[in-house]
């Protein structure tokens, strides 16, 4: 049944839209992305158009297919793993958003995060949801459209009766695997890992918090059905009258950290992984215990199968690593982030210059929203090789500010740390990592994990795979970095970057435009 069929996997990021075909080894057979517009309406807002994604997303399914001659009926099953927390509504009758949908890194719901500290409802939140209240989340993005967007222009729906028809179902909420799978199948659900990211979802309880959403004035009207991250029953199928025109099982479904977790075959507790994309996510696999965190971490659902228990995990969110690199570029201090090695090299340290890139605030453990992206300790002599080099050693010490709360919390010390992700392509960061956490990084020879965990996912549900233990086969080492740095010299740069944080903390103001 296996040779000739193949499962797909749509995996939606912040930055752009890949379909990747895998057979049954795990290995990839075809690969297709397309890039989608960054919005930027005001300082500290980033939207995306749902619209543009689901267009490319039809796109890059078609060019993968074709790139590998392979039909859509020879896909058993298709996954989807998607950037998190980015907040989508739409209209259920003509299904089309009635604002871009509010991406992750957006901040303009601050200003609400602050006044549920000032009320005392953020160890309400943390209790139920295992967040931090921050706007990272969805609950604010999805309280703002209701109440301040200016909607996209709809053949129905005047801006005044968008909550009155939330209120009725007819507008719809979802993160984009609830827009994607919509799409897909016409159907309205939501999987475990991605409701547990809303600050809207009790994961003690496994189900919508009617007191979150009171809170938020979240109708439970317009909410997604919950379901396993890989569900027998299946989400839906495609319409073969469809782009497709092919009834394929829409079968499987994590949030993009989770699907790395579950592509690197971290099913027990204990295991953990680090994805470095645009910003980075350190998750450990805690299993059936909820680990409450001490340390400024996440505790959030880490996968569901059907019929089995959620496993939970620890997870610290680092919210800039790759787009620090990017960063780098739209400066014009590289042309292609393949420089980064080579320009690092060239230069033995920093020469005592940090970059902090807190574009968007600090995440995890830190938690400020107000933080700002900082360069501390430059001189007449900095050149452009320090800051580079600063660039990427500022994803390392946040990984490491992460391992350190993750090892308190857990009592787990971490000698391996399974990687994956853009980044990790880059040698001399992998190296670079490994000093700086004192740990050995491992590198699977398959680095498109996201994607490969929602195959896993969607492929178990069907049975295209049989069981875990068929898949912790499939999982292969290309390379492992052990430390190269001394401990004192590495412990010594760590504090000096908890130096150069406390200078980005509470640097934005209320208008940044103002100043």
């Amino acid at each position: 049944m296996t040779e000739h069929t193949y499962v797909g996997a749509v995996d939606q990021g912040t930055t752009g839209t890949r379909f990747i075909v895998f057979d049954h080894a795990g290995q990839v057979v075809a690969n297709a992305y397309e890039k989608h517009e960054q919005i930027y309406p005001e300082p500290g807002w980033v939207e995306h158009d749902p619209l543009e994604i689901w267009e490319n997303t039809k796109r890059v399914i078609t060019r993968a297919l074709g790139q590998a001659e392979v039909s859509p009926d020879q896909l058993e099953a298709i996954g989807v793993t998607n950037q998190r927390e980015t907040t989508v509504l739409w209209d259920a009758d003509s299904g089309r958003p009635v604002h871009n949908a509010i991406v992750w890194q957006d901040r303009r719901t601050t200003d609400r995060i602050e006044q549920l500290e000032a009320n005392g409802a953020v160890e309400t939140i943390r209790e139920k949801t295992g967040l931090e209240a921050d706007a990272y989340f969805s609950a604010t993005k999805a309280e703002w459209l209701l109440e301040e967007g200016d909607p996209i222009k709809m053949e129905r729906a005047r801006p005044a009766d968008v909550r009155d028809r939330a209120e009725t179902g007819e507008v719809l909420f979802g993160t984009i695997d609830s827009w994607l799978i919509y799409n897909l199948t016409g159907e309205h659900v939501t999987e475990v890992t991605n409701a547990s990211r809303t600050m809207l979802y009790n994961i003690h309880d496994l189900e919508w918090d009617d007191d979150l959403l009171e809170e938020f004035s979240i109708p439970r009207e317009m909410l997604p059905e919950v379901r396993p991250s890989s569900d027998d029953a299946t989400y839906g199928t495609t319409d073969p009258e469809g782009f497709l025109g092919a009834e394929v099982p829409v079968a499987g479904a994590l949030g993009d950290q989770q699907a790395a977790l579950f592509g690197q075959t971290c099913f027990d507790a204990g295991d953990a992984k680090n994805t470095y994309g645009t910003g980075s996510f350190f998750l450990m696999n805690t299993g059936g215990e909820a680990v409450e965190s001490d340390h400024g971490l996440l505790t959030t659902i880490g996968f569901q199968r059907s019929g089995e228990p959620v496993q939970y995990a620890l997870e610290g969110s680092i919210f800039i690593t790759g787009a620090a690199i990017e960063w780098l570029e739209d400066m014009s201090l590289i042309d292609d982030p393949a420089q980064t090695a080579e320009l690092a090299r060239s230069v033995d340290t920093t020469d005592g210059v940090y970059v902090v890139p807190a574009f968007t605030g600090l995440g995890a453990p830190h938690w400020d929203q107000r933080a700002r992206g900082t360069i501390v300790g430059m001189t007449r002599g900095t050149r452009k090789e320090h800051v580079v080099r600063a660039t990427l050693e500022s994803i390392a010490y946040q990984t490491r500010d992460v391992k350190e709360a993750m090892e308190a919390d857990s009592g787990i010390e971490m000698t391996s740390l399974k990687v994956d992700g853009g980044a990790v392509k880059n040698n001399f960061l992998c190296q670079l990592q490994s000093d700086i956490i004192g740990s050995a990084i491992v590198r699977p020879v398959v680095d498109e994990t996201t994607a490969l965990g929602s195959a896993y996912a969607a492929g178990l549900a069907v049975g295209y795979w049989d069981d875990l233990e068929q898949l912790r086969t499939n999982w292969q080492v290309d390379r492992e970095f052990a430390p190269q740095l001394d401990l004192e010299t590495a412990d010594a740069r760590y504090d000096r970057w908890i130096d150069a944080v406390d200078c980005a903390r509470g640097w934005a103001i209320d208008d940044p435009s103002s100043s």
